[in-house]
């Protein structure tokens, strides 16, 4: 299919800049590597570069309609999305300052700022070396996110699928990132009254439990409370997958052992002898009842 009959069943024939940079995307896509390989057929790898190109260009781009006119899932167009893009070489970026004269919120730049920086400090605190130089914050995803939470928490209003589709994600990863940052840096993020205790957020158990104020807050709580809670600790200490295994198996061995002494109740003892059930079969009529009458004349 041509790459201009694709950008206008995707609302981009107007764009002509996109257009070409796509088709440019496509030839070198066909010069440095096969796409076939990776699963992406040619009219996947047309939609792909059309919205790499239109993210360049800052062009609302249609994810869904992509989607759908590629015949894959939305996880394997992500999929296939990001090995594109990595195949390329290309990466795309979302300037803060950009964000703020698009949506008229241009008071929010320091704060997003801000909370960027605060958050990968805490996040980069909560992982183990090993894995501290293999994470990349430098995702559009993370500064749309940041923008959001700014945005709802002074109260002003960003339409929040426009920025999805400017950082070129899915809803839910969108969401699980605005989740984290909330979490993690209510001070900055934060939209709820009331602050939540860090023992009470699951998705996000492990990360919290490196923060120096929960640290010292356990410190303290151990020496008052050493000989009394335990098990307790021990329980709240677990991550959440294995807790809720720990809960599984305690559920379905009280439900083991309700089954077995229900059936010792119901068991009938083998002592006592059995009796035998009485077969009452009905009398044979004799053969002369049988017999019919010959008919009247």
């Amino acid at each position: 299919m041509d790459m201009s009959a694709i950008a206008a069943r995707l609302g981009l024939s107007g764009s002509r800049p996109v257009v070409r940079k796509a088709a440019e995307l496509r030839r070198l896509c066909d010069i440095n590597f096969d796409s076939s390989v990776l699963g992406i057929g040619e009219v996947c790898k047309a939609i792909i570069c059309l919205e790499i190109a239109a993210t360049k260009f800052q062009v609302i781009f249609d994810r869904s309609e992509a989607v759908r006119m590629s015949g894959m899932s939305e996880k394997a167009y992500i999929r296939s999305f990001n090995a594109l893009q990595n195949g390329l070489g290309v990466k795309t970026t979302l300037d803060v300052r950009e964000l703020g004269i698009q949506f008229g919120c241009v008071r929010l730049i320091p704060f997003v700022q801000k909370g960027l920086a605060l958050y990968k400090e805490r996040f980069l605190a909560a992982l183990p070396p090993s894995r501290r130089s293999s994470t990349d914050f430098g995702r559009p995803v993370f500064t749309a996110a940041a923008f959001y939470l700014c945005a709802k928490r002074h109260k002003l209003k960003v339409d929040k699928l426009k920025l999805i589709d400017l950082c070129g994600t899915s809803s839910s990863e969108f969401t699980t990132v605005s989740t984290s940052m909330g979490d993690l840096c209510f001070d900055v993020f934060g939209i709820a009254k009331e602050k939540k205790d860090p023992t009470s957020i699951k998705g996000n158990r492990e990360l919290l439990d490196v923060l120096p104020s929960k640290r010292k807050h356990e410190d303290d709580s151990d020496h008052s409370d050493e000989s009394s809670g335990d098990d307790n600790d021990d329980e709240l200490d677990l991550p959440t997958h294995k807790r809720h295994k720990k809960m599984e198996k305690q559920a379905y061995n009280q439900w083991k052992s309700s089954v077995i002494s229900t059936n010792k109740q119901t068991k009938p003892d083998p002592t006592k002898p059995r009796k035998q059930a009485q077969l009452n079969f009905k009398k044979k009529l004799p053969d002369a009842a049988l017999e019919v009458p010959p008919p009247a004349n």
